[in-house]
């Protein structure tokens, strides 16, 4: 399972598919076909279901009660999907899992890391947006980040 933070206006938004339609959706395809791993084989949600715009109508990052109202949707889809390994995909992402079972992760020191969280494999990767891949963290590290998922889920036997 992929969590992503939530639908963007040029993507997700208005194609109602995860990752799909923008730069960030043809990263992400990108760095899962790296590990051999495409759509088909995984599921994808995102902690805020609606896009949260500004007043210019640009995206922007859900806010806490944004976060609070949707955490019992996560909650209810990771127990029907009960997956093995949770991938989530950006800072916004991983805060949201501390409103299911507490952890002490932050995305800085956690990235690329195989974690035990609430009886699950948990690995913390950056946004694949075109912003992040700029600023933060570069396609290479990227790369190398979905490699430690590949093995997750091999040690998962997934």
């Amino acid at each position: 399972m992929f969590i992503g933070e939530a639908p963007g206006r040029k993507g997700a938004d208005r194609t109602r598919v995860p990752f799909s339609g923008d730069q960030s959706g043809k990263n992400f395809d990108r760095f899962l076909a790296s590990i051999r791993l495409n759509r088909q084989e995984i599921f994808i949600t995102s902690t805020a279901l609606c896009n949260p715009r500004t007043e210019s109508g640009a995206n922007r990052r859900p806010t806490k009660a944004e976060l609070i109202n949707c955490s019992d949707f996560l909650r209810r889809t990771i127990k029907i999907v009960d997956p093995k390994v949770i991938v989530t995909l950006g800072s916004v992402a991983l805060e949201a899992l501390k409103r299911i079972r507490h952890h002490d992760l932050s995305l800085k020191d956690a990235v690329a890391t195989i974690q035990e969280w609430d009886g699950r494999v948990l690995v913390p990767l950056y946004h694949p947006s075109p912003q992040v891949l700029a600023s933060h963290r570069r396609e290479a590290a990227q790369l190398n980040d979905y490699r430690v998922v590949a093995r997750a889920a091999r040690i998962e036997g997934v």
